[in-house]
């Protein structure tokens, strides 16, 4: 980071100095990089994550914004702008005749109580709410749904009353992974997301969690309780990545030796395409790595794997590493047409993590699952495992049961989200569950995918204006989820104004420069890629959360800084 002014001294970013009031709720790391003093600055993002890098410059853009008429444009995070509504009206219809079913049971109104909902006869009951509703759009979707369950020969009045206990929440969830209809609605919904239709070989074993980030910390402290994987062990990620998995097995609870498979690829104009060269797969043929990690479609590329690095892993594993753990993120999945997951291809060496946060718009409904195949390589490791190691293993599941041999990984997940002592308690909250199987059964009932291809186009779009407005037209990629896009700045500074400008850019400033000062300058917060293991010149652009037409604005704002850093070179050139 260099000490010299901003390249661009506006009428807008020549207010470096804030209003007192407002420069003292600063913190010293925000106060360094408002006065670009480089050993402060250093010092105080040296340790920081993207995440908390962002944070810090939407404060900073927040600070500009105060001397100016413009608008904060936070396209750091990926919080998406949107939310699916049917499924949350039928929810919000659902729970009316919720309170109906429990105050047909038991009522004392003036003391607002009532009693639990009864399964007898409740789907009966259902149908007529729902007839007296029929003129609304939730409750078509309620009955269509309905109809598609029982269609698929599911007990009417054992998955209605799932519904209304649910939404009461007057239970512990049971089975604490998760409630049985809602695994059976959500298997079917992952085989048609996940699969592109195909059928596994038997449904997958599902643990609903609260989002995709305690899937995360489930999968990785159950690994460890189990002695799949120990302190010193080699693991692969494939980069660049959700940051995340590049932080957690540096922790002391882990201590894990990382190997990094990198998406090094590019096309014939030297732009990214973020695939994996067969050398860098190559890598997970030696057998001392044991687990892996991925997300697919990547974070922060949004670009899912080819079918020449699909088969090639698929290659590797069953001929060179068969026993390889594997954790693969699929929460983007949906946003790329015909999405194929190696839960597919590998699902006997597979953990898969899916989300519904991002393609319903409900991050925090906190909704996820991970789903592992009936048979899996999980379970034959820790069977494998030698007896010291059991004999640990069976003192710490003691008070679930005397045959712990008997217990599925997905299940010893479960006990250990809960410390085991709290198993009795364990599982996402019925009422979550609830809305969960709605969002699924929107998408079975959705024989078009109208709703799929409305997302996708939404992105598109997006990201279309985004790279126009960078001065660039992308080719088309069936692959691109386009949720996210990384901006290479060298790739950029280096075909605009050519390898001087650059080799003069990177030696006279930092590359976290750009971010910062597009946020206090510009107010437009971005994420720098280096922290997710992309190019150490480039940033991450969020296209979910903010409106189309400010994809143009900050397109625009990116282009024009690298613009006043060019004029800024010509100037001591011409010198």
């Amino acid at each position: 980071m260099t000490t010299e002014k901003s390249p661009a001294a506006s009428a807008e970013t020549s207010a470096s100095a804030a209003p007192a009031s407002a420069a003292d709720t600063l913190t010293p790391a925000e106060k360094a990089i408002i006065a670009n003093d480089q050993h402060a600055l250093e010092e105080s993002l040296a340790a920081m994550s993207p995440f908390e890098v962002k944070n810090l410059l939407v404060k900073m853009a927040r600070e500009g914004d105060k001397a100016t008429t413009r608008t904060l444009l936070n396209a750091g995070r990926g919080n998406p702008n949107w939310i699916n509504t049917l499924p949350r009206e039928a929810f919000f219809l659902l729970g009316q005749f919720t309170i109906q079913e429990a105050k047909r049971t038991s009522s004392l109104p003036e003391f607002d109580l009532a009693g639990m909902p009864a399964q007898e006869g409740c789907a009966e009951r259902l149908l007529a709410f729902l007839d007296a509703r029929k003129e609304e759009k939730a409750a078509q979707f309620v009955r269509r749904a309905y109809d598609y369950l029982v269609g698929q020969g599911f007990p009417p009045d054992e998955f209605v009353h799932e519904w209304t206990s649910g939404i009461s929440g007057d239970l512990y969830p049971f089975p604490d992974r998760i409630l049985p209809y809602t695994q059976e609605i959500v298997n079917r919904y992952l085989v048609k997301a996940m699969d592109d239709g195909h059928e596994p070989e038997a449904p997958y074993d599902l643990f609903a969690t609260e989002g995709g980030t305690a899937a995360m910390c489930y999968l990785f402290y159950c690994l460890k309780c189990n002695f799949l994987v120990n302190p010193g062990d080699r693991i692969a990620l494939m980069t660049p990545i959700f940051t995340p998995y590049l932080n957690i097995p540096t922790l002391n609870d882990y201590d894990l030796d990382v190997t990094y498979i990198n998406a090094t690829t590019r096309g014939a104009e030297g732009l990214h395409t973020w695939q994996y060269p067969d050398e860098e797969l190559e890598k997970l043929a030696d057998p001392s790595i044991k687990l892996l990690c991925l997300v697919n479609p990547s974070n922060p590329p949004s670009v899912a794997m080819d079918d020449a690095s699909r088969e090639k892993l698929v290659q590797i594993v069953r001929e060179k590493n068969p026993n390889l753990l594997i954790i693969s993120d699929d929460v983007y999945g949906t946003f790329v047409p015909h999405y194929r997951s190696l839960m597919y291809d590998l699902p006997y060496n597979t953990a898969c993590v899916y989300s519904f946060s991002k393609y319903f718009g409900a991050t925090g409904w906190r909704l996820a699952v991970i789903a592992t195949a009936q048979k899996n390589v999980f379970d034959d490791r820790i069977a494998a495992l030698p007896a010291d190691k059991k004999e640990q293993i069976r003192k710490r599941y003691a008070c679930l049961t005397d045959h712990i041999e008997s217990v599925k990984f997905t299940d010893r997940m479960v006990a250990d989200s809960r410390l085991v002592a709290l198993n009795g308690t364990a599982g996402l909250g019925t009422p979550q569950q609830v809305m969960m199987s709605l969002f699924a059964l929107y998408c079975l009932l959705d024989e078009k995918d109208a709703y799929r291809a409305k997302m996708q186009e939404l992105v598109k779009n997006r990201l279309d204006l985004l790279w126009k407005n960078l001065g660039w037209t992308l080719e088309p990629d069936p692959l691109r989820a386009g949720y996210y896009s990384v901006i290479d700045l060298e790739i950029w500074a280096t075909r605009l104004y050519g390898a001087d400008f650059f080799a003069w850019l990177k030696e006279n400033y930092d590359s976290l420069d750009i971010v910062v000062r597009l946020a206090h300058d510009t107010g437009v917060v971005l994420m720098d890629g280096a922290g997710f293991d992309a190019p150490e010149w480039s940033v991450r652009v969020s296209l979910a959360n903010l409106d189309t037409n400010d994809y143009a604005v900050i397109g625009q704002h990116i282009a024009s800084m690298l613009d006043e850093y060019a004029e800024a070179w010509k100037a001591e050139a011409g010198k």
